[in-house]
């Protein structure tokens, strides 16, 4: 099963330097049953896209907590045996924990397929999107048009062997 970790950019280099994304259970976003019914869709790619987003959307709730992180999104792709990663079936019908699973046993970084990071563009938009986090969330418009203009930045894909320059310790 693919599952998608939110992270900052130091989180990643700490995941470099352990070997491991975290001891769990750890928060991920995949495609659940309610994701799959929020987004109607048949498509797995398209459903895939949207667990990604939301890992996105918790990965900017990191930096807006963390003042040190840099302001790029960061999202880990890695699969994990099925049945590792559980939906918790009392928060299945809340918006804010579609596509959330808990992710049992530690994850190992080598297990990644890809990991996904705004572009050096983006973070202008990351800057003030996680400013207005917290006002969008008690229903600020104005505050949500700012959030979205981070989301409207697509991450980039990026292999697991570059990982070392992303998180400054490669050439």
């Amino acid at each position: 099963m693919r599952v998608y970790v939110p992270l900052t950019l130091s989180g990643l280099a700490e995941a470099y330097r352990t070997g491991e994304l975290g001891a769990g259970p750890l928060v991920a976003y995949a495609v659940t049953p309610a994701l799959r019914e929020w987004y109607v869709s048949d498509d797995m790619e398209e459903l895939e896209y949207a667990a990604l987003n939301r890992a996105a959307l918790a990965s900017l709730r990191l930096i807006a907590v963390d003042p040190a992180a840099p302001r790029r999104r960061v999202v880990v792709a890695v699969d994990v045996a099925d049945g590792a990663a559980q939906a918790d079936p009392d928060r299945g019908l809340d918006a804010s924990a579609l596509g959330e699973v808990r992710v049992a046993g530690p994850v190992r970084l080598a297990d990644a397929a890809a990991v996904h990071v705004d572009s050096d563009e983006a973070q202008t938009d990351v800057v003030a999107a996680a400013e207005a986090l917290g006002a969008a969330d008690l229903g600020d418009d104005d505050a949500r048009f700012t959030v979205d203009g981070a989301e409207d930045h697509e991450l980039l894909w990026y292999a697991t062997q570059e990982i070392p320059g992303l998180v400054g310790l490669g050439d």
